[in-house]
């Protein structure tokens, strides 16, 4: 009898513990719900939100951005080039021509000429140039051509990605939302036990102060009650864990305490059957396309590679200023071409048409290995479908049976056949019960949205 009242002075000091523990979490948490701002959103709110203040969209935007400028860079190069090149120079020393006197003879009509030696300037110490030229690539332009093929397909790469990283994100803004409700669902389910295990605990209470039980029932229904209420307590801390990361997703405040509804949530999506998912995969997955584009921009690097036996032919065109040159007019133009060939470059040239075959062998053996995981990925995709729809059907009846118990609960609790705990735990188990219906209709939505993103289209 003294280990019985030990015992249940040990379990009274664990229950005291345990809801001490318990305070400290939910007071710092219902302080943060107070100044918390309320959001009510439905589903499609929330993703249209999380395309338009995601910051990993943002990122794969500016992704798309810079490789539009880049090939508005690699397509300057087809223009024509014009630049200015201008100097002043100073000579410490002029070389001249020096004319004796008498050179040209000595008449005696005029004595000699020159009269004197004279000595010319050849231009001045200080000089001024400046020339401006216009420059136009002729034969350059079928290596600016695959460089402008190389930077369309980092463009439309970029695009892809985008569009990949937006099926990501609705299809994770989905999974967070219904794992919300999931968990908001088995917090109630939680609660519910809570109460049952209390009354439970009552009652085994009263059986062992009339004599119709043995001790240990009250340690058994204080251990029951215990466990639910950690329950409890886990449930609030994760629901507390996926509002921030929500929160995150939809690039909200931290503080913002989202309401989500329950109504609009289950929305059901439509899917193709699974041989047109295979046909539209192969056409709109976008690791398909991304790795077709790795294809064009190969053939494009080869192409450039070839290319580089063409010799560099380039017009120009040139007017130039000029002051203290000599020999020279002020103002003068040049026109020409200019030819520009590698007679030997130790093998490079054919060693980057080696390279670019094998990158293109790659991209190609890629796509290839790609064809085949989207496949594989849509096979898998709408088995889970099929999985999930069947085990819809499953829970729902169980569900059924589950109300009819908790309605027969009522029914013998009204006609006090039976105790107020087991009506408790009836409608207890009939909570669990919706909430692993919701879980199975959830994983249903999921893997439904998860093959419409695998085949490359919007999971809404």
């Amino acid at each position: 009898m003294q280990r019985n009242r030990t015992n249940q002075t040990a379990h009274k000091n664990l229950l005291a513990a345990i809801v001490c523990a318990a305070g400290l979490f939910t007071i710092p948490l219902s302080g943060r719900a107070q100044e918390a701002s309320q959001i009510s959103l439905t589903l499609p709110q929330a993703i249209d939100l999380a395309l338009k203040q995601n910051r990993t969209l943002r990122l794969a935007g500016l992704s798309i951005d810079d490789m539009e400028h880049k090939k508005e860079v690699t397509r300057s190069a087809y223009f024509p080039h014009i630049s200015n090149d201008s100097k002043v120079t100073h000579i410490t020393e002029l070389a001249g021509v020096e004319i004796p006197r008498g050179a040209f003879g000595v008449p005696s009509a005029t004595g000699a000429i020159p009269a004197k030696t004279l000595f010319i300037d050849q231009g001045a110490a200080t000089s001024y140039t400046s020339g401006t030229q216009l420059t136009q690539p002729l034969t350059q332009m079928f290596k600016i051509h695959e460089s402008n093929r190389a930077a369309t397909a980092d463009i439309d790469t970029a695009k892809l990605q985008f569009t990949e990283a937006e099926n990501g994100i609705a299809l994770k803004v989905r999974k967070l939302y219904f794992d919300l409700l999931v968990a908001q669902l088995k917090l109630q389910a939680a609660s519910s036990e809570v109460t049952a295990s209390e009354l439970k605990s009552r009652e085994n209470m009263d059986a062992v102060e009339k004599g119709r039980a043995l001790d240990v029932a009250i340690l058994e229904g204080r251990a029951n009650v215990l466990e639910a209420k950690q329950t409890v307590l886990t449930q609030s801390l994760a629901i507390h864990t996926l509002v921030l990361s929500f929160d995150d997703l939809l690039g909200l405040p931290l503080s913002a305490k989202p309401q989500l509804d329950p109504d609009t949530s289950i929305q059901p999506l439509s899917v193709p059957s699974r041989e047109d998912c295979l046909h539209i995969a192969r056409e709109q997955s976008p690791a398909i396309l991304i790795a077709r584009q790795a294809v064009l921009k190969a053939k494009a690097g080869l192409g450039a590679a070839k290319d580089a036996y063409i010799p560099d032919v380039t017009g120009l065109a040139r007017y130039s200023y000029q002051s203290g040159v000599p020999l020279l007019v002020h103002n003068f133009g040049t026109f020409g071409f200019n030819l520009t060939y590698d007679l030997f470059d130790g093998g490079r040239r054919n060693a980057e048409i080696k390279d670019a075959r094998t990158l293109l062998a790659q991209a190609q053996t890629n796509l290839d290995k790609t064809l085949d995981e989207v496949d594989i990925e849509v096979e898998s995709a709408y088995d889970r479908v099929e999985q999930s729809e069947s085990l819809v059907r499953v829970i729902e009846e169980a569900l059924g049976v589950r109300t009819e118990a908790a309605r027969l609960a009522d029914r013998q609790y009204e006609q006090s056949v039976s105790l107020a705990s087991s009506q408790a735990e009836a409608h207890a188990k009939l909570a669990s019960t919706k909430a692993s219906l919701l879980e199975a209709m959830l994983s249903l939505s999921l893997a439904k949205g998860d093959l419409k993103r695998t085949i490359g289209q919007m999971p809404r």
